[in-house]
């Protein structure tokens, strides 16, 4: 069965074409070629009122806010440019491809739009494809581990070739139904590069005594070394590196302030033929966390749901008049609001054997108030309950939301007793087989007050069970390296970023296949390294994940991917890798009175969505 992705748009389609303001001076003056010379040849047309939404004006600048320098990375996730990405419906469409075919899930060809340019004009092709793939990919110096996962079925990796300028074909011989998901994620797996820029830092190609020069300016050790500093498409920081984003960094260096500039060659117009995106300039501020609720609330930001938490949200509505703004509240799309990870994987022996045991974390969920932490943190909008997936997802099942996630003292106590932790220290705090106390230390990012807001709350319900809770706040890179290295004995973050599967959707996050699941790193480090690292799993549910996994991948239908994901998400409700607390806790979305074609109800979700990617940031616009 061949899967279309789209029917390719006749010439005589495209609108007649207006040329942009902001660009008009460079245009008058010969440094830019003219809008018809720009946009393919085949756009992205966009329908705004098959969307119910207005044609925008273009122009103005935006004022959005990030908590971290290396958070300029959000504008690739909001820009949303990608091979194929989510519509509002969230199915699968091509973006900056024409279109493709999939022919079984195992050969997948992929429609370039011809005349497509890079943000400096150098055309988009193929070879940008075939440089990535054989130059970049399958490089041993430039990536030592060769091709990312999602392109190795059972350890094989693609065969790929490029027919034309135009087209690019992946194929397998058995199926890989993830491959068009992959490359629709908020952090995609860019599979292309713009080749003619990287070549002057690739040994194969650049002049040596050039490239040696550049190698010592950079003050990097190597020339693949400078490569991989350059070639830096989803940090975003190389302001000379070519992208297809809808704004392009026009700034170098550090900065409280960086500016992204409209994309003279981005490849979407409307039907009136006004080139996207809307917006001139995009102003990201770096402001300390916080301060992000504050500059909201005095009307400092345009459009801002990054650092804002639900706790934020009476103080912004009262705000509004004053500021020039409204706050919307959007659904969140995240399997849990908070979620506990106790780490399997722990160095410590015994507290590893504890955590290690299904009992107990049965127990630290059933000492878990969780309607008192919806009274306290989100006035009773969210849904207290197990991490699990959604009601959007045709997976959500109310049984594992309710799965060991009463508050139930009583059944908690006897499971930690039966577990054998039936001694107690002078103060009641149950001790562990070697005579220590049971002092579980959970780490978190120090990001978010309502994540220690609600471990302020466990402590004392824990404290029932006889389990002293202590919480240690750290950076996020810091925790997420102490966990990688097996270090943290629990953590706190959200729970799946993907709380809306469908049957096509990867249940790879579900199994321990990453080491960014705090629950089991090394088994991860173990999967992502093929065995050079990490530790291999050796709980016998871990390992019916994996095998439940290669039944989804090799599936030659729904119906059989449904039944491998039904069975995954029974084995996590029964076996508590991740405590999750609530679930679909509003997320405040401050919109400045300028703003127009921002949906008044939406989803805030990581993957699938990309935050405002799967919304169409380019599609909104300032009207003053």
């Amino acid at each position: 069965m061949v899967l279309a992705g789209a029917l390719p748009l006749r010439a005589e389609t495209v609108p007649t074409l207006q040329e942009s303001i902001f660009w008009g001076a460079e245009v008058k003056s010969g440094d830019l070629p003219p809008i018809d010379q720009r946009i393919p040849e085949e756009p992205l047309i966009v329908d705004l009122g098959a969307k119910g939404r207005e044609f925008g004006t273009p122009g103005g600048v935006m004022r959005t806010m990030i908590t971290r320098s290396k958070d300029i990375r959000q504008m690739v996730v909001y820009g949303y440019a990608r091979l194929v990405g989510y519509d509002e419906k969230y199915e699968l469409v091509p973006d900056l491809l024409k279109s493709y075919e999939a022919e079984e899930d195992r050969r997948f060809t992929l429609h370039l739009r011809k005349g497509h340019k890079w943000s400096d004009g150098a055309p988009f092709t193929s070879a940008d494809f075939e440089y990535w793939w054989k130059d970049v990919a399958n490089n041993p110096l430039l990536s030592p581990a060769g091709p990312p996962d999602f392109l190795l079925i059972e350890g094989q990796p693609p065969r790929v070739s490029f027919p034309d300028a135009t087209t690019v074909v992946f194929e397998w011989d058995k199926p890989n139904p993830n491959f068009l998901q992959s490359l629709a994620q908020a952090r995609p797996p860019f599979i292309y590069r713009p080749a003619h820029f990287l070549k002057q830092f690739h040994q194969d190609y650049a002049d040596a005594a050039s490239l040696a020069a550049a190698v010592e300016e950079n003050r990097v050790k190597s020339w693949a070394a400078l490569h991989n500093k350059l070639d830096n498409m989803y940090q975003f920081d190389n302001a000379q590196l070519p992208t297809l984003q809808p704004w392009i960094n026009a700034s170098e260096g550090k900065k409280i302030r960086h500016n992204f500039v409209r994309n003279p060659f981005y490849h979407r117009i409307d039907t009136r033929g006004v080139q996207l995106p809307y917006i001139d300039i995009v102003e990201m501020e770096i402001v300390a966390p916080g301060l992000v609720a504050a500059k909201s609330n005095a009307g400092e930001v345009d459009l801002q749901g990054r650092g804002l938490d639900f706790r934020d949200a009476s103080i912004l509505k009262k705000g509004e008049a004053d500021g020039g703004y409204k706050t919307y509240l959007w659904q969140t799309g995240v399997a849990s609001q908070i979620a506990i990870y106790p780490n399997l994987n722990h160095n410590d022996d015994g507290w590893r054997a504890v955590l290690r045991d299904a009992r107990l974390r049965r127990a630290l969920s059933l000492a878990i108030d969780r309607d008192a932490i919806n009274r306290a943190l989100y006035f009773k909008l969210a849904k207290p309950g197990a991490m699990a997936v959604l009601p959007a997802s045709p997976f959500f099942k109310q049984e594992h939301r309710d799965a060991w996630a009463a508050y139930d003292v009583a059944q908690a106590n006897a499971l930690l007793d039966e577990i054998g932790l039936d001694k107690r220290d002078g103060s009641g705090i149950r001790l562990l087989p070697d005579g220590r106390p049971m002092e579980l230390v959970i780490e978190t990012a120090g990001e978010r007050q309502e994540v220690e807001n609600a471990l302020q709350i466990i402590t004392d319900t824990w404290r029932e069970i006889g389990v002293k809770l202590v919480m240690r706040p750290l950076d996020r890179d810091i925790l997420r390296n102490r966990v990688f290295a097996g270090t943290t004995m629990a953590s706190v973050w959200f729970g799946w970023d993907n709380g809306l599967p469908q049957a096509y959707t990867s249940p790879a996050y579900l199994a321990p296949t990453d080491q960014v699941f705090l629950a089991w790193p090394k088994w991860g480090q173990y999967y992502q390294t093929a065995g050079q690292a990490g530790e291999a799993p050796d709980l016998p549910e871990a390992q019916r994940l994996m095998e439940l996994l290669h039944d989804w991948e090799s599936a030659a239908n729904d119906q059989a991917r449904a039944a491998a994901w039904s069975e995954m998400l029974a084995i996590h409700a029964d076996q508590i890798y991740g405590i999750g607390l609530l679930a679909e806790a509003p997320q405040p979305i401050v919109v400045s009175a300028r703003m127009r074609n921002v949906p008044k109800k939406g989803m805030w979700a990581w993957d699938p969505g990309a935050h405002f990617g799967v919304h169409r940031m380019d599609e909104f616009f300032i009207q003053d």
